[in-house]
């Protein structure tokens, strides 16, 4: 269940992508536009996940969810009802606070249920969300009525649903005071997780800045190079994108932490080189095949790298500490997600236009892919050791969703 509803967010935050070229028709404004409204999002994910993060450690995961639900439910009813810029930027905003406040909540409570299995669909749910999004949200709009309205009433109902189902779920952890303390903005990290994060943070920033390149300038990239308006092509590349990090997620879930790193740097190099080959090229069919074959290799170091970012800092902390960890590594992909995308956005109207930037955007990632190589091969062994053995010491699964007894519960059981 907690698994779904972070695919249904996900798949909510990349809904809107096929659509912003018809925003653009209808109310004619540029690329930096769609690339703020792309962006804001991101920032509001950010805030809110500082603000909200680790409250779920206090209050429970269950009230934090309901909340968050909620938020999305009401950003889904101002995203069909939009008519201009501003109604779109206070939808992004809405449904960033309220992702923000979900995803550490969701991660935490499925590590509470089973640590090794919450681990890998931490990795895996977010690829499968995204890929849905896009692909889902593209058919619906090409091929269905209400092209502005009905993705966003699908959603609706599913958040709808959603919710329900969690008001009949258990509660995975026992309140403890300190909530409104919880909410103070800090970057508190704890000292057996700091190396760890020191070499999953390029990686981690990396592949979720590349995801803002497909989901920001991937319509605009691959209508010019099939020179189509349709918005299936708009919507393609993210879902090549997530799905086949979604793929690495399953087919790598069994090696080596620090072999899943290198796959996934090595694979996001490779697939960003070919992207951008493709990019300059003149356009035709041979073109857009590279293209996509570039998304599908890039995808698939996205996938490597979240999950081995992911595996490498998750079994370093204890689990009152999983929801704010949690959090402050989904701070790092969202400020990869967001701000190199707005500038990406700057950059094709003040810049050189979109082959420059997307070349420029593109040789960023793999530079930052290259520092995370840098830093892998320095400590990371170190740290996967570290981690393996933590892992080992992890409890087993707990059967059931049932609170833990108070205290005094305790005493009188004893």
């Amino acid at each position: 269940m907690l698994a779904s509803i972070l695919i249904s967010l996900l798949a909510a935050s990349s809904a809107p992508t096929p659509l912003y070229a018809i925003y653009q028709q209808h109310w004619g404004f540029s690329p930096i536009t769609v690339t703020v409204v792309f962006g804001i999002y991101a920032v509001a994910v950010l805030l809110s996940l500082l603000v909200f993060g680790k409250i779920s450690d206090h209050v429970g995961r269950r009230p934090v969810l309901l909340v968050a639900l909620l938020g999305q439910a009401l950003a889904m009813v101002v995203f069909a009802e939009a008519g201009g810029v501003n109604s779109l930027l206070a939808a992004r905003v809405l449904q960033g606070i309220s992702t923000g406040a979900a995803v550490g909540a969701l991660g935490a409570g499925m590590l509470d249920i089973d640590a090794r299995r919450g681990g890998f669909l931490n990795s895996l749910t977010p690829t499968l969300g995204t890929a849905a999004g896009a692909l889902v949200s593209a058919l619906l709009v090409q091929y269905l009525p209400a092209p502005t309205r009905l993705v966003y009433l699908v959603l609706l109902a599913v958040f709808v649903l959603q919710a329900l189902a969690v008001l009949a779920m258990g509660e995975t952890v026992s309140r403890a005071r300190g909530a409104l303390a919880s909410m103070a903005p800090e970057f508190k990290l704890p000292r057996s997780a700091r190396p760890a994060v020191a070499i999953a943070a390029p990686v981690m920033f990396a592949v979720w800045a590349l995801t803002g390149l497909y989901a920001a300038l991937g319509p605009a990239v691959i209508r010019t190079l099939v020179q189509s308006d349709s918005v299936v092509w708009g919507g393609l590349p993210l879902f090549v994108l997530a799905t086949s990090a979604g793929l690495a997620v399953l087919l790598l879930r069994g090696t080596p932490t620090r072999r899943v790193m290198f796959i996934g740097i090595a694979s996001l190099i490779v697939g960003v080189l070919i992207t951008l080959a493709s990019v300059s090229s003149h356009g035709g069919s041979l073109a857009v095949t590279t293209f996509f074959v570039g998304a599908a290799i890039s995808g698939f170091g996205f996938g490597a790298g979240f999950q081995g970012g992911i595996r490498l800092v998750v079994p370093l902390v204890e689990p009152h500490e999983r929801a704010g960890v949690l959090s402050l590594l989904y701070v790092i992909c969202y400020v990869g997600l967001g701000v190199p995308a707005v500038i990406g956005g700057f950059l094709v109207v003040h810049g050189g236009g979109l082959v420059p930037t997307t070349r420029e955007y593109g040789g960023a990632v793999v530079l930052l892919a290259l520092v995370a190589l840098a830093g892998l091969l320095r400590g990371g062994r170190r740290v996967e050791h570290t981690a393996v053995v933590r892992s080992n010491d992890l409890p087993p699964a707990q059967p059931t969703l049932t609170p833990e007894p108070a205290p005094a519960a305790q005493m009188a059981r004893r």
